[in-house]
């Protein structure tokens, strides 16, 4: 099947690495179902972009990805819209710090539900449509599922987790649906200010020397969608080197 027949939905869609994800696959051919929670204005005007490129060829879905319960709705309004659905990529995530003298139950739930419990869910529900379509999954994972960040145990832990993921669905989705993640390293600073000098301590760290853009992680989604076909149960590191330092 032509890439141009082709559905996939982004959760977390709207806005930064994920707009950025649904761009990039929409500019290959694919259409592309937009999702958010809180982001619908951004949401609504990317694919209002998108579709005055290419008519008919993307559209959004609203869902919180904190209630289980919803996340079979969501899946089931993709495929109501488009009739199928290609590719799921799990790209919505929270993220903070979590000390562990002053860590919560609710920043547990928080971190460990949209980083681990969403994409595992959503992955249950869209199964049947991936398996039929000969489809796959992309989960975002990060460079700290294997490098902790200080101060972000919980994070940490939940990213390790979903890595984890990548590799165990491979193995139970197999042969019918591939299942990969995309480990970004320093490509969006975090909300918090950062100084210059703790930027650039990151920044030594990588082989490269600098950051790297949101295109480096669509590009890396786009290969493992339309070109990676016997490649599954793997997370690919695009960190400028960061996983290979010390």
């Amino acid at each position: 099947m032509d890439i141009e027949d082709k559905v996939v939905l982004v959760t977390g869609g709207a806005q930064r690495i994920g707009a950025q994800i649904v761009r990039t696959l929409h500019g290959a051919g694919m259409k592309v179902a937009i999702h958010h929670h809180a982001s619908g204005v951004a949401a609504e005007q990317l694919a209002a972009e998108l579709n005055g490129v290419r008519s008919d060829s993307a559209a959004t879905v609203r869902g919180d990805l904190d209630d289980a319960a919803a996340l079979p709705g969501l899946i089931a309004a993709v495929s109501a819209r488009f009739g199928r659905l290609d590719a799921l990529v799990n790209n919505a995530s929270r993220f903070y710090p979590t000390p562990l003298d002053t860590a919560t139950a609710t920043q547990w739930d928080e971190l460990m539900g949209s980083n681990l419990r969403a994409p595992f869910f959503l992955a249950q529900a869209a199964a049947p449509l991936l398996r039929a379509a000969g489809g796959c999954i992309v989960n975002l994972v990060d460079v700290h599922a294997q490098r902790p960040l200080e101060g972000h145990s919980i994070y940490c832990m939940a990213k390790a987790a979903n890595a984890m993921m990548v590799m165990a669905l491979a193995r139970e989705l197999g042969p019918a649906v591939r299942v990969n993640g995309v480990a970004p390293g320093a490509i969006l600073w975090p909300d918090r200010e950062l100084s210059d000098t703790a930027r650039q301590e990151i920044l030594d760290r990588t082989a490269l020397k600098r950051t790297g853009a949101m295109e480096d992680i669509a590009k890396a989604v786009l290969f493992l969608v339309r070109d990676a076909d016997y490649v599954t149960g793997q997370v690919l590191a695009v960190d400028g080197g960061r996983s290979i330092q010390q």
